[in-house]
């Protein structure tokens, strides 16, 4: 790697060093405006989800796909809408996604 490379990294990890430990210090032992707060603890679920969808649905040109790996997530969210147990859910997405792996 080259000296810019590094540069960038280093700066990056300051940032990003930096960006996180804002929150705390400029929240510090104060509650935060239910409104805000909110926001805050819908943020993961999003992130989660999107991540999920990017996983699912992109492939490596970042075209949209939907292979075996969406029958999966499919059958996971069948199983959750039906009050399933988390151990059970992955075992259900990774059993459909194996089966549809293997006909097609």
């Amino acid at each position: 790697m080259m000296l810019d490379d590094w540069i960038t990294i280093g700066v990056l990890a300051v940032a990003t060093a930096a960006i996180r430990a804002s929150g705390p210090v400029l929240v510090g032992g104060r509650e935060l405006h239910p409104r805000l707060f909110g926001v805050v603890s819908l943020l993961a679920p999003a992130l989660l989800a999107a991540l999920v969808v990017t996983e699912t649905l992109f492939g490596t040109d970042n075209e949209l796909v939907v292979d075996e790996r969406a029958a999966g997530v499919a059958a996971a969210g069948v199983a959750l809408a039906l009050r399933a147990p988390v151990v059970p859910v992955i075992v259900i997405a990774a059993g459909v996604t194996a089966l549809a792996r293997a006909l097609a």
